[in-house]
Parts: C-alpha cells; sequence; structure tokens
C-alpha cells in the first residue's frame, strides 16, 4: 500500500512558475513509475507526465512537452512537477499516482493522491 500527498498548488498568475511536490509512504517508493494527472471542472483526466522507477525515463503529455518537467528523488520518496509558463488552461486539480510502470494511461495506475488545486488567472 502506497499513500501519496501532494502540495504546492495555489492561485497563480499567467505567466508563472510553480512547483508540485508529492510524498509517498512506505519503503517501496522507488519500485513505482510515478505520474502526473490533472483533470479540469467538466473534463476527463488527462496525463501529464510521467517517470520511470529510477527516474532516467520521462514522457510527457503533448501539451506540456518544453513547459513542464517531471523528476523525482528516491531517497526523500517524492516526486515533482515543475511547471513554467502557466496558463489559465492549466487550471485543474492535479494528481500524482503511482504504478508498476511508466504509462499515460489513468487505469494503469494503481494509487493515487488526494488532488490538489493550481489556478492560473488572467
Amino acid at each position: 500500500q502506497v499513500q501519496l500527498v501532494e502540495s504546492g498548488g495555489g492561485l497563480v498568475q499567467v505567466g508563472a512558475s510553480l512547483r508540485l511536490s508529492c510524498v509517498a509512504s512506505g519503503r517501496t517508493f522507488a519500485t513505482y513509475a510515478m505520474g502526473w494527472f490533472r483533470q479540469a471542472p467538466g473534463k476527463a483526466r488527462e496525463f501529464v507526465a510521467t517517470v520511470s522507477r529510477s527516474g532516467y525515463t520521462t514522457s510527457y503529455g503533448r501539451s506540456f512537452q518544453g513547459r513542464f518537467t517531471i523528476s523525482r528523488d528516491n531517497a526523500k520518496n517524492t516526486v515533482y512537477l515543475q511547471m513554467t509558463s502557466l496558463k489559465p488552461e492549466d487550471t485543474a486539480v492535479y494528481y500524482c499516482a503511482a504504478g508498476p510502470l511508466i504509462r499515460f494511461s489513468s487505469a494503469e495506475y494503481d494509487y493515487w493522491g488526494q488532488g490538489i488545486q493550481v489556478t492560473v488567472s488572467s
């Protein structure tokens, strides 16, 4: 069992940067690939980024390549999502998730955080 807790969300202006963190409980963090997803009101959950267990392999949704960076620190049981050049359409609840392999589908992840709100104001 893995418990995930996100932090770092909030209200920012257009063009700002924000870093989300997700801390995992337990000693098995390094055995999981990690992902970030987001869900805006009235929309389906959307894949943002994923990182392999070692941290060496990353992959991004098309809308986020070049603006967002996913990374992890296995010594701290933490995965990060650095977001830059934020736009109003980035407003959503952001979720971190843990699964056995890097995947783009939310169905492939076993554990989820409670989500954290990011609001980008124009």
